[in-house]
């Protein structure tokens, strides 16, 4: 199964003008319907990190050979510039014992339509012979826990409906179903919208109501899950 993302002229834009501009991005999601359930015992020696700009070239190069394998076409160099110029400390990496890139993930925060501050998961990915070690949910938590320092509201993301997988991936995190997204990809598949909710009262925000998922101001299990640990040291979390 291949991911798509909607085609756009923003390719031969000059880069000073695209990162002004976000790129129109269709969440990827890895090709595979993974279970990310960590298998004790079979867990590789990883070092999790945060992308630096001081090793952009190297890591940029990794990350669109990782993320393109789940692609029917490759993003542009500048989506992935216009995320990491702005919110590198927002990306996470996951680096085998011979320094080489086995998952990402990639995300923004910004405030959304001058309401709630909104992180976003734009792209996560797990070289697919380490799928299924949890690497994907470490990722994940390393994002989410990153955007709540920053004060976040809420963090949405997009999936495919038959992507089972990463569906109980996110709702295990917490994230609940939003929206279905009729005919997102433009390979016709449909999408759902998923939220996490970091405090209380930020899904009444746009709608004026209270809360229907009746949520607590934390999501339990984040901070705990962690064990007090630093993001580079948390253990397998699932």
């Amino acid at each position: 199964m291949h991911k798509v993302r909607e085609r756009t002229d923003r390719h031969h834009m000059a880069e000073s003008d695209f990162l002004r501009q976000p790129p129109t991005l269709r969440q990827l999601q890895p090709s595979a319907h993974f279970n990310d359930i960590a298998v004790m015992g079979n867990a590789p020696d990883l070092r999790y990190v945060r992308y630096e700009k001081s090793r952009e070239n190297e890591y940029v190069a990794a990350m669109r050979q990782l993320i393109s394998k789940d692609l029917s076409e490759p993003y542009s160099i500048y989506v992935y510039r216009y995320f990491l110029y702005q919110w590198g400390d927002l990306c996470f990496l996951a680096m085998d014992d011979k320094d080489e890139m086995v998952g990402v993930v990639v995300s923004k925060l910004e405030p959304h339509r001058d309401g709630p501050l909104r992180g976003y998961i734009a792209m996560l990915a797990v070289r697919e012979e380490y799928r299924g070690r949890g690497i994907a949910t470490k990722l994940v938590r390393m994002a989410i826990d990153a955007m709540i320092e920053r004060d976040a509201d809420e963090i949405v993301l997009e999936t495919e409906i038959t992507n089972t997988g990463a569906m109980k991936l996110y709702e295990r995190l917490g994230f609940l179903r939003s929206k279905q997204l009729h005919r997102y990809y433009l390979n016709g598949n449909s999408a759902y919208r998923l939220v996490l909710y970091l405090k209380e009262g930020v899904g009444a925000i746009r709608t004026g109501l209270v809360d229907p998922y009746g949520l607590p101001p934390s999501v339990p299990g984040l901070s705990d899950a962690c064990g007090g640990h630093s993001h580079a040291n948390m253990g397998s979390l699932i």
